[in-house]
């Protein structure tokens, strides 16, 4: 058996700096894993107001008040910005899925669509609401 030239690099990805170069494709599809797990949280955090708000009362106030606080209405304005990032990396998949969009300049266009986007969806829904 030939004996091959060792490698002279790293071979895993997360080696950035001067060995990898980090890719619009790699952060959106780290985005999409967080935003989904973040909104699973903020999920959570409705169903406990909810339950709060069934309980009566004396339970009700103080997660009320943590939920209309600053650090509440911070939560669920990084909550809209969630869904609207998971649901445009969503349609982004679902252009993938029937096989348009997968060059990798219109692959990394559709990236900054998707961050670009949400933050201005988000400011919208703010606005609005």
């Amino acid at each position: 058996m030939a004996q091959g030239k060792p490698v002279e690099r790293p071979l895993s990805p997360f080696m950035l700096g001067q060995y990898y170069r980090l890719q619009m494709t790699s952060v959106s599809s780290i985005l999409t894993r967080i935003t989904g797990n973040a909104l699973i949280v903020s999920a959570f955090l409705v169903v406990w107001w909810l339950v709060a708000a069934a309980s009566g009362p004396d339970y009700f106030e103080p997660v009320n008040a943590f939920m209309t606080s600053w650090f509440g209405d911070l939560i669920f304005a990084l909550s809209v910005l969630g869904v609207w990032y998971h649901y445009l990396a969503g349609l982004r998949h679902f252009l993938w899925d029937a096989g348009h969009g997968l060059q990798i300049e219109t692959a990394e266009k559709l990236g900054w669509v998707c961050v670009i986007g949400s933050v201005v969806l988000t400011v919208i829904t703010l606005i609005i609401v």
